[in-house]
């Protein structure tokens, strides 16, 4: 392991915690959040500890609430010579210049000739894009590319304006092949250890200057309220406490601050999501967060304090999410969504916090301010963005030019951005890129300190990092294993040698799923299995990977049956559980495959341990019941070998390491249990707030538990009958496959069962292309998928079930509509159908061509089903047996991505429904 900076911050100092917020701190009790303990009923064990004399792991209680936004102390302060040189520079630089400087594009898109055009100020590379679309490239290749934005930098009035580059690291630099992979932020909550959490920060920073950028979009800091969301993973808590603890600390690793007060020498880090990302309604990623004001400030707003004032934070990223206060007389009672909220990112965290740094958007999020677009948004630069992340490079001309029109404009036009607001942002860019040393400076990322492989090398670091943070849910005196000597040790279950599911989403690729062993190169980590195996020996192991044998194994031969199960990565929206999915029966957690796996190897006289990878608490009362001992692992990243040193004793029968680790979210009794958080009058979970056992409590009371299942799952408010689903953004609806095709003998599947969406397929004639990646976006990064027709012949896209058909009359006689939403990427005089078939040649069909918005503009399409006529005067028209709902169908040159496919009763009549276009003739059956 490289220590470098790590030495430095070993352990954080008594006094520094007891001032969870700089100056600002107030005396007073127990803030809202504290851990009321355990109550009766539940297992006991034991709660985080406090009052040890450890600055590391006692947890600084919350200040008295406040009445207001809290003015923050922040631990860099202005320095005269620097704010002297950026108004110089300011004064100097051009109208597009500017605008150039607040503008980010994206690797896949946007080239370094670019950056020189526009004077670009930002650069990123969303989860899932690589230099040369490359996942392999080794971190000289990353490096090389830094050097490229940098040699592309403007340079004004003979000083350099580099651009910073920034990346989603946000449990390490988990883009890149090679780099250390530590566990997800809910496992280091779990860990208690603020040391521990500025020690990865400091790594991260260390593996992020190894491959040239600058900038990490991380740690996010929401207090995390609903475990229904997606993005659950990536908090540290459900309580306040702890997540504003830890942002001081991770900030302080990753920056480094100087001790002038002037200046940072680590990476910049990003306060994300601003604000209340982790409190929306049934934990909906990008929805609705209805708290009140009061609960904004000292609930949702915790983590920024400690960030923004004593972690020394620079950059803000606005939250997708919509703010609607629902207190009667509210004062600020319908912001929306946040990116275009001017109180929220002006007058709260510029003016109220005293924020002097940078704020910037999420992926596109400007656009999904009403009235606004990926390519325009006035709104969400008067509102206070500096930064666009604009990952698009046609948007981002766009943008420019949109933007330097809207400076233009008369004061007196509602779309007038004031040369004022311009020069702010630009001002903060500059100051945030001369604290960290880059503005002026003719070094290139390859040559600054740590720009080196070494930096990628942390695995000590995460592997104590995967002890402290696992916790221990039961043990029947079980725990822990001794050595195997004339028996074996059976493992068993999806995650035992998988490191995609050890290491969830934002791994290699943006959803992890698609990553392999062999993306983790030979020395760069271990997975569980092959940790049990170096620790008790490759011979005293066997593994088995189909539930279907486990009916045949001889028991008699182990010792123990360590069965490692988990969920199937995910990240953001499409990890949300949603309509009749619950805790325990998520699209992402394989629970039948886990119960066949579990049911075989219980019974047998052999111990049964579990261990659960997860990026939430889930419903596994079925799972404990089967189980003799059971380890919430949480996803721990590339060093699964930490399990086994806390699994198994000493090869002298001695404890090696014993558990730590301590819940930092509760976890429930029932699989629809949440919201479910500490503080809570009704709190009743199945383990409280900060349980957890060690090898000091050997024996555990967990009884049988209650197996009954809910049965229409968590969502009652959004499971709806008058809906039916057909593609959303986490994919093809089952039993919906997406498919191509250019004449009836040539269907291809695109996605599906046996088929890979992020390629490019292309049908016979090279008539059609089907593509699918992570930056598409209509309204949630990765949801689109592009159509580009070369206008060669007949071709179309469909969604089929194949087995069956269903009788969707009920939504023609309700004043259905087929509704989904689309983006026309180039100019067009192609015809465009839609349509629906009930069986070949049955098929209703619409002219939709007049429907097509303004190139770059996204439309929301709804297609009342009156509208749709048969193919011909003899073709039927039959809703009663649709097999494919959805079909687009073109002869002609078209480039259109689409998402979010349903149909919908009632929605015929909402206000935004297309008028039926008049009957013409449609295209004619190939």
């Amino acid at each position: 392991m490289r220590f470098s900076r790590l030495v430095e911050v070993a352990c954080l100092t008594a006094s520094l915690l007891a001032a969870a917020c700089g100056d600002d701190n107030q005396s007073g009790g127990p803030g809202p959040g504290d851990p009321p303990g355990n109550p009766p009923g539940n297992p006991p064990g034991n709660p985080p500890p406090t009052g040890t004399g450890d600055p590391c792991r006692d947890i600084p209680a919350l200040p008295a609430a406040y009445a207001d936004w809290p003015q923050l102390a922040p631990a860099i302060g202005k320095d005269d010579a620097i704010e002297a040189q950026i108004a110089g520079l300011v004064a100097k630089m051009t109208l597009p210049q500017k605008v150039g400087q607040m503008v980010m594009g994206e690797i896949a898109e946007t080239k370094p000739e670019d950056i020189t055009t526009f004077s670009l100020g930002a650069m990123l590379n969303g989860g899932g894009s690589w230099p040369g679309n490359n996942r392999a490239d080794a971190a000289s290749v990353w490096r090389d590319l830094a050097d490229s934005f940098f040699a592309a930098s403007p340079t004004i009035d003979g000083v350099k304006i580099p651009v910073i580059w920034g990346i989603d690291a946000v449990h390490g630099n988990n883009n890149v092949r090679g780099a250390t992979v530590f566990p997800h932020n809910i496992g280091l909550g779990a860990a208690h250890d603020a040391c521990l959490a500025q020690m990865i920060g400091a790594a991260t920073a260390d593996e992020v200057r190894a491959t040239g950028q600058d900038w990490a979009f991380g740690p996010t800091l929401a207090v995390v309220r609903d475990d229904r969301w997606g993005r659950t993973y990536e908090g540290f808590s459900e309580d306040p406490t702890i997540v504003r603890w830890y942002a001081e600390a991770a900030f302080k690793g990753f920056s480094s601050l100087d001790p002038d007060g002037k200046h940072l020498h680590g990476i910049l880090p990003t306060a994300k999501h601003f604000i209340g990302d982790g409190g929306t309604t049934d934990g909906t990623d990008q929805g609705n967060n209805q708290h009140s004001e009061a609960e904004l400030i000292n609930l949702f707003g915790q983590g920024y304090y400690g960030a923004l004032g004593p972690g020394g934070g620079q950059t803000v990223m606005i939250s997708f999410n919509s703010w609607n206060d629902p207190t009667p007389g509210a004062a600020h009672p319908a912001q929306g969504k946040i990116h275009g909220s001017k109180y929220l990112v002006t007058d709260v965290l510029k003016n109220k916090l005293g924020f002097d740094g940078l704020t910037l958007t999420d992926w596109n999020g400007h656009g999904q301010v009403p009235g606004c677009s990926n390519a325009d948004c006035p709104q969400a630069v008067n509102a206070g963005i500096d930064l666009f992340m604009i990952p698009a490079r046609a948007d981002l001309v766009a943008f420019i030019a949109n933007t330097i029109h809207e400076v233009n404009l008369p004061a007196s036009d509602p779309r007038h951005i004031a040369m004022a607001r311009i020069d702010d942002a630009v001002t903060r860019i500059l100051r945030v890129k001369a604290r960290q040393g880059v503005l002026g400076s003719a070094t290139p990322p390859s040559q600054r300190p740590g720009a080196t492989d070494a930096g990628l090398l942390h695995r000590e670091l995460a592997r104590q990092a995967v002890r402290e943070s696992i916790v221990l849910l039961k043990n029947e005196a079980v725990l822990p294993l001794a050595r195997p000597t004339t028996k074996k040790i059976l493992v068993v279950g999806n995650g035992a040698d998988s490191f995609a599911i050890q290491s969830g989403g934002w791994t290699i690729s943006w959803q992890g799923a698609d990553v392999t062993n062999g993306d983790v190169p030979a020395g760069a980590g271990e997975t569980i299995l092959a940790g049990i195996q170096a620790t008790v020996g490759a011979d005293k192991v066997d593994t088995i990977t189909h539930p279907a044998d486990l009916a045949t194994v001889d028991y008699t031969q182990y010792d123990a049956v360590i069965a490692v199960v988990g969920e199937t990565p995910y990240a953001e929206g499409q990890g949300d559980i949603t309509g009749s999915m619950t805790l325990g029966r998520e699209a992402k957690y394989p629970g039948a495959d886990v119960k066949a796996i579990l049911d075989a190897v219980h019974g047998h006289a052999v111990p049964v341990v579990t261990v659960l990878l997860s990026g939430r608490p889930l419903w596994v009362n079925h799972e404990l019941n089967q189980s003799d001992a059971f380890v919430a692992a949480f996803l721990p990243g590339s060093e699964g070998g930490g399990i086994a040193d806390v699994l198994f004793r000493k090869a002298d029968g001695s404890i090696n390491v014993d558990f730590t680790g301590k819940l930092s979210f509760s976890w429930p009794k029932t699989d629809c249990e949440t919201p479910l958080n500490v503080g809570d009058a009704s709190y009743d979970p199945l383990f409280a707030y900060g349980y957890g056992l060690t090898y000091q409590t050997q024996a555990s009371t967990v009884p049988t538990l209650d197996e009954t299942q809910t049965a229409h799952g968590c969502n009652p408010n959004t499971v709806n009958t008058d809906v039916l689903p057909i593609l959303n953004n986490t994919g093809a609806i089952d039993p919906y496959n997406l498919y191509l095709g250019a004449d009836p003998n040539f269907n291809q599947l695109v996605e599906g069962p046996g088929a890979t969406l992020n390629a490019t397929v292309a049908s016979s004639g090279d008539v059609m292309t089907v593509t699918g990646s992570s930056t598409l976006t209509v309204d949630l990064q990765g949801d689109g998928r592009r159509a580009q027709w070369t206008g060669h012949g007949f071709a179309q896209i469909y969604m089929q079930q194949v087995t069956a058909s269903q009788d969707l009359s009920g939504f023609r006689d309700n004043d259905g509509a087929m509704v989904f939403k689309g983006i026309l990427n180039e100019a067009t005089t192609a015809q465009l159908t839609a349509q629906f078939t009930c069986g070949f040649p049955c098929r209703g069909v619409v002219d939709i061509s007049a429907l097509l918005g303004p190139v770059g503009a996204k439309t929301t399409f709804k297609i009342p089903l009156a509208c749709f006529v048969p193919a011909n005067a003899t073709d039927p028209m039959d809703f009663s047996i649709v097999n494919a709902p959805f079909q687009l169908q073109t002869t002609g040159k078209l480039d259109f991505t689409f998402a979010e496919i349903s149909w919908a009763r009632h929605a015929a009549k909402d206000g935004d429904a297309a008028v039926c276009p008049t009957p013409g003739v449609a295209i004619p059956a190939p």
